[in-house]
């Protein structure tokens, strides 16, 4: 059995030095030990590695692209899409597989251990299914078969342009399938994930309110089996417009009333919600999925963390459309966004836990969630999801506890990152990937006809 041994580690008791880490051929620890001598792969600081909870991998083809201004008059979300439709037209499967294996990648490197995949790019362009109604899926297996990630794959629900269930637009027609299609399209994700390690989990995800039927909604338990729910939820005023409007309650509010939310669920970004839906959303012990990074950039609005967190929510973060993966920035970027919104400091710290500790505990207890999968603490029984920082870095010398996590968020970033495990995969060494190369060749060749696109 392979040893971890760190200077440095944060267990669910607190943080402990000299620790021992025993990993089996399951990628499970089996014994984690407490001052003891150095044995096996010697690292500085031993964290557990969060999951990245929501992901659209081909989005990070469009990184750096989209930053000028259109015809119109104000920019937003909505034009952005529109850029997004029209690139997500040219790509192949091929080019798919090696921006989602880039993305993974990079996901790695940056400390996450889990790729939530919200996988909705489904069909040829012009919507006609492939031969193999799973082509995208495999796509998206055959990248984590490769990079070695944990994969988490949410094949989305998709068939209407709108709540008064219009017709998918040009853009769009590549994600839709009725309910009789998606169900088989479940069943040959399932078979695609047979290809990877058992730590790979298959979940659902309706996209939207305005994307599926509300019985498609309430059907979701019963597609997903065991597996977790994903849908964006709250996350644009024009959303939240346009579903009050057809049901008459605001989005969490009509999804509270008409749906068994539990903690199987894990909604989307919802930027847009009032104080009391706030707190009764975050009852249900349900998890909101943040990605501040792309909600930043898209102008989606800011979470009420301060008000979630004290009511006991539970989140994870993500890094939805990929432009940036880091997981340091995003959990950087979550509290910032508070002190902005109140013109405060450490608005989310306690008198228990500095900013750093309570964002990362979060984050690693809520995205194991969000995945389906035992990860999220350094203890027996729970799968080797790992990440090494180097305590010989300039900011990181002579730092102990809870301020090992202030430095890495808010002095640092993830060149911080030593070594990943995934399920006692030791993917990511000296901060780089075992495959790096071979990966960002493939990447360099699938983007050279897409460069021009936008």
């Amino acid at each position: 059995m392979p040893t971890i041994w760190a200077r440095q580690a944060l267990l669910p008791t607190g943080w402990a030095r000299d620790v021992a880490v025993e990993v089996d051929e399951t990628g499970h620890i089996t014994c984690v030990t407490p001052d003891t001598a150095a044995s096996g792969h010697r690292t500085g600081i031993l964290l557990p590695a969060p999951a990245n909870a929501h992901s659209h991998a081909f989005q990070r083809a469009m990184a750096g692209l989209t930053e000028g201004r259109g015809p119109d008059p104000r920019d937003s979300f909505w034009t952005w899409r529109r850029l997004m439709y029209r690139f997500l037209d040219l790509l192949s499967p091929e080019q798919v597989q090696a921006i989602t294996a880039l993305v993974q990648m990079e996901m790695l490197e940056a400390g996450y251990a889990t790729n939530v995949e919200f996988h909705y790019l489904h069909h040829q362009p012009g919507g006609v299914p492939y031969d193999d109604l799973s082509e995208m899926s495999q796509r998206i297996t055959a990248a984590a078969l490769q990079t070695g990630i944990g994969l988490t794959l949410l094949p989305v629900q998709y068939q209407y342009g709108g709540c008064d269930q219009r017709d998918l637009t040009e853009g769009q027609i590549r994600f839709g399938n009725d309910p009789a299609q998606f169900a088989k399209l479940m069943q040959g994700a399932g078979s695609a994930l047979a290809s990877l390690p058992a730590d790979a989990r298959l979940g659902m995800a309706p996209h939207s309110l305005r994307a599926v039927a509300p019985g498609d909604i309430a059907n979701a338990p019963n597609l997903a089996a065991d597996g977790p729910i994903h849908m964006h939820l709250a996350e644009q005023v024009a959303e939240v417009d346009e579903i009050k409007a057809a049901y008459g309650q605001r989005p969490v509010e009509w999804l509270l009333d008409n749906a068994d939310v539990t903690n199987q669920w894990c909604l989307i970004h919802c930027t847009q919600m009032e104080a009391h839906e706030t707190i009764a959303l975050a009852a249900t012990g349900a998890v909101a999925g943040l990605c501040p990074i792309t909600e930043s950039s898209l102008g989606d609005g800011i979470f009420d963390g301060v008000r979630w967190l004290d009511a006991q929510g539970k989140l994870a973060v993500g890094s939805d459309s990929n432009i940036r993966i880091s997981l340091s920035e995003e959990l950087r970027t979550l509290d910032y966004s508070q002190r902005l919104r109140d013109r405060s400091r450490a608005a989310l710290a306690t008198a228990e836990h500095t900013t750093g500790r309570r964002l990362f505990n979060a984050a690693c207890a809520g995205g194991a969630q969000a995945a389906g999968r035992k990860s999220g603490h350094i203890a027996e029984g729970y799968l080797a999801d790992l990440m090494a920082l180097d305590d010989s870095h300039f900011d990181l010398t002579g730092q102990s506890r809870d301020k090992l996590l202030d430095c890495w968020i808010f002095a640092g970033d993830d060149r911080m990152v030593r070594d990943v495990w995934s399920a006692g995969r030791h993917l990511v060494k000296e901060g780089r990937h075992h495959a790096r190369d071979t990966i960002t060749a493939a990447y360099t060749k699938a983007m050279q006809p897409l460069r021009d696109a936008l």
